[in-house]
């Protein structure tokens, strides 16, 4: 696992944006797995600017996105929603590429199966951009005994719905489709970003802590081709650590 910290919050979004858009500036068609949430906002935003530069083209690029809350896709509160919002409705990606999970689908079994079918068909992803939520869940993959290993439907945990209501949503769904975690593994680069003093616990559990269904993210470092990026906030407890 490769670690990085940067100054700032933001320049650690650029950090990030830079590594995304190095994918898409590859021949063939880039396949991306994307992430939502409050960190991410910073990260599409300098993916955009780099986009108008003309350093970050999308046109041949497919996306899957992570995960998605028990909502419709076109609910203020969806995730689907955010993505068009932050980047999707920005960049020159086309419709028919984007993937994402329905989140009201009737049998969400069902629907998770379909997710499967399509990671299956479109093959390895190149990159993921995943964040780590301040109790060390990853995607909506949330600590407990084990993870499911596909995508699958899950119980969103209370620490992760004070969260969401206290980013503003109203009200806060109890489910959530996701990911599972071999599927997230199963890609060929993953770029963990975290931001805070916050999720500075979460990090460090991640990073130097067992591997443990506990700390979701922590099965990231199981993986060949992980980067970790940080602002010094979030890295506050293994800088401290680097030095006792």
């Amino acid at each position: 696992m490769r670690l990085e910290v940067s100054a700032s919050a933001r320049a650690a979004a650029r950090l990030a944006a830079e590594r995304i858009a190095a994918v898409l500036r590859r021949q063939g068609r880039p396949r991306l797995v994307l992430a939502s949430g409050h960190t991410m906002v910073a990260i599409y935003a300098e993916l955009v600017r780099l986009h108008r530069q003309g350093r970050a083209p999308f046109r041949r690029a497919e996306t899957f996105n992570l995960d998605e809350l028990r909502v419709a896709a076109g609910d203020p509160r969806s995730f689907r929603s955010f993505m068009d919002c932050h980047l999707f409705s920005k960049v020159d990606l086309p419709p028919e590429r984007v993937h994402f999970l329905r989140g009201d689908a009737a049998d969400p079994e069902v629907e998770c199966r379909r997710y499967e079918n399509e990671l299956a068909r479109a093959g390895a992803p190149d990159l993921a951009l995943a964040g780590v939520g301040v109790n060390g869940h990853v995607a909506y993959l949330e600590p407990g005994r084990a993870l499911p290993p596909l995508t699958a439907r899950v119980r969103l945990s209370a620490s992760t719905r004070r969260r969401l209501a206290s980013q503003g949503m109203r009200p806060v769904p109890r489910e959530a489709l996701t990911m599972g975690i071999e599927s997230l593994l199963a890609t060929r680069e993953v770029l963990l970003v975290a931001t805070g003093r916050e999720k500075a616990q979460a990090v460090a559990a991640a990073v130097a802590g067992q591997v443990t269904p506990r700390c979701p993210a922590s099965f990231l470092s199981l993986h060949p081709a992980a980067t970790v990026i940080l602002d010094r906030p979030a890295a506050r407890i293994l800088s401290r650590r680097s030095r006792s």
